[in-house]
């Protein structure tokens, strides 16, 4: 459903998500962190699986066990940071802009300029 400025009553609306953006980019760099710190759980378990191939499996396993590590601890916090940025994007901040009126407002706040 496309937003209407309670003002105007426009439909050219712009969505800002700042709080979204913000919030996902936060997420990926503090889930990247908690990846990286226990990429040496995950460079063990895949050094552990690349025992099978010999001393070059347990080099590649450990490489390959720390990068996934690091991967997927940002993006768990990206998709983390990202919802919670969205919460706040409803709900605190004014999301969305008239392009007609300059009214900035939030889908609970009407504008009040």
């Amino acid at each position: 459903m496309t937003p209407i400025c309670p003002r105007c009553l426009s439909n050219h609306i712009d969505i800002k998500n700042y709080g979204k953006k913000t919030g996902g980019t936060i997420g990926t760099v503090a889930g990247a962190a908690v990846g990286v710190s226990s990429a040496m759980v995950g460079a063990e378990i895949g050094a552990g699986i690349g025992v099978i191939a010999g001393p070059i499996g347990i080099g590649i396993g450990g490489i390959a066990g720390a990068i996934l590590g690091g991967l997927f601890g940002g993006a768990a916090g990206c998709a983390t940071g990202a919802t919670l940025g969205e919460v706040i994007d409803d709900t605190v901040l004014d999301n969305y802009h008239c392009r007609d009126c300059d009214c900035s407002f939030n889908k609970q706040i009407p504008c009040d300029r």
